[in-house]
């Protein structure tokens, strides 16, 4: 576990800490918000590691339960270096967009919570 760039919470953007240098984010929350990256990322997307998304591909226009829909979120939030377990809790499907928050217990045991929401393409779903 390590850090990662702290991303804007409703933005999803880098931001800045006081001194003006880009944010840093610590474990255990850097863990959490590399699970809600993961989640906002379609399976196959990132350029120089296509293991790391979410099967959005086999998800969109299937209409899939919630059950189902929820065990792919905790199965690609488990495949994140450094979660030992993840819960998610999904609070709406709604005019393309799927929002929620998802909830990890990192290897050396911290939880933390991170929110996330995805948009979904136009002619997909």
């Amino acid at each position: 576990m390590g850090q990662s760039l702290l991303l804007d919470t409703v933005n999803w953007d880098l931001v800045v800490d006081a001194f003006g240098n880009i944010a840093v984010a610590s474990a255990p929350y850097s863990t959490a918000q590399d699970v809600a990256c993961a989640i906002k990322t379609f399976l196959g997307e990132c350029y120089f590691d296509t293991a790391v998304g979410m099967p959005w591909q086999q998800i969109l226009g299937q209409r899939p339960s919630l059950a189902i829909l929820k065990a792919v979120l905790v199965a690609t939030a488990e495949a994140v270096t450094g979660v030992a377990s993840a819960t998610v809790f999904i609070s709406s499907v709604a005019n393309r967009n799927i929002s929620g928050q998802v909830q990890v217990t990192t290897t050396s045991g911290q939880t933390q919570a991170a929110s996330f929401t995805v948009a979904m393409p136009q002619g997909v779903g």
